[in-house]
């Protein structure tokens, strides 16, 4: 796999998420046993997933190449941030359902393409 490619396959991911968040905000939340059920729900649901998907794969599409470094590692960060929460809410809940572990599993490959496509190994 080249640089793009890696960059290019994460960059689609953030866009499905940002996709997913904005046209059902109802089904992003479901598949983790949580109604969103008033418009201030949505309207969050919409904002961090939706947004910050779509704001992500732009990122990494379109930033001028003397950001790529920088937009790569601040988004592979974001991603490990993500997946090193869900282990601590795994452990002191003592409970990891499939979609936790599946979502945590991407967010750690995610993120260490990114790490790799910027040079960090």
């Amino acid at each position: 796999m080249d640089v793009d490619m890696a960059v290019g396959l994460v960059a689609a991911g953030f866009a499905v998420m940002g996709a997913a968040g904005l046209a059902a905000p109802t089904r992003v939340l479901s598949q983790f046993g949580v109604a969103v059920e008033t418009a201030s729900g949505r309207n969050e649901v919409r904002a961090v997933s939706g947004g910050f998907g779509v704001a992500a794969a732009l990122l990494l599409l379109i930033a001028p190449d003397s950001m790529d470094t920088g937009a790569r590692v601040a988004l592979g960060a974001l991603l490990a941030g993500m997946a090193s929460a869900r282990v601590v809410s795994a452990v002191v809940d003592r409970a990891l359902s499939w979609p936790v572990f599946i979502y945590g599993l991407i967010e750690v490959v995610a993120a260490a393409l990114l790490y790799w496509a910027a040079g960090l190994f």
